[in-house]
């Protein structure tokens, strides 16, 4: 529960600060302002246009940071964290909820949790976006090719992004759910044998991404912040 809060009140922070998250000289983007579509946006970190409004209470990445939201908040195993944590039901294992009545995820707003697949959706296009933003950090200061320490935690986010999202139990059931003879599909089956071992991991995998996140946007503050400078290994 503390480590969860932590990372909300950090994110939250971050959203909103509008600062130290782009590094000109390697074209270092974080997480949290990806893809940065504000007219406050340094015109380099926005490769997808500026056109929303330079408000305080507009984060720069206001596009995608609410479906991220949705995705993480209605994943399975992300509700069974918060929903023990915060809202203690159940209270502990074997301790029968204090609800007088269960009624599931079919009544307002829980009846949203169902949404869950189409934010799988979003995060697929978010994950892609992150990746082009590792992709194009290979960059050198005064243009070129360039590779750095910020490539390996930015590269290191993307995969692990990527596994997260995988293996979440919509992309399993769309990969190979509905499937009733594994022989007739031989390319969906070995893609659903690899979803389901991700799958396996899928609580740990939640919690990595929130330290990648985390470690990636701390990194890039860091070093547009002036605080550190980037170990380069090519220029």
């Amino acid at each position: 529960m503390s480590l969860l809060t932590l990372w909300v009140a950090y994110a939250t922070v971050r959203a909103f600060m509008q600062k130290w998250y782009w590094v000109d000289d390697y074209h270092y983007l974080t997480p949290f302002y990806s893809p940065c579509v504000s007219t406050g946006c340094v015109p380099e970190s926005a490769e997808f246009g500026r056109f929303l409004p330079n408000w305080p209470i507009i984060p720069f990445a206001a596009v995608t940071l609410p479906f991220l939201l949705l995705f993480r908040l209605t994943c399975y195993y992300y509700r069974r964290a918060y929903y023990r944590s915060f809202w203690a039901s159940p209270p502990a294992c074997a301790v029968p909820d204090g609800h007088k009545s269960y009624s599931g995820e079919t009544r307002f707003p829980l009846i949203f949790q169902n949404a869950h697949r189409y934010f799988f959706y979003a995060a697929i296009l978010i994950s892609i976006i992150n990746t082009w933003d590792a992709i194009v950090a290979f960059h050198g200061k005064g243009g070129g090719f360039g590779f750095g320490l910020g490539n390996l935690v930015l590269l290191g986010n993307v995969v692990m992004l990527w596994a997260y999202t995988l293996s979440c139990h919509s992309c399993r059931h769309i990969v190979g759910g509905r499937l009733k003879h594994f022989s007739k599909h031989p390319v969906r089956y070995r893609a659903w044998g690899f979803v389901s071992k991700l799958n396996a991991k899928h609580m740990q995998l939640a919690w990595i991404t929130l330290g990648t996140l985390m470690l990636t946007d701390a990194y890039v503050m860091a070093v547009s912040a002036g605080w550190i400078s980037d170990l380069r290994f090519f220029h």
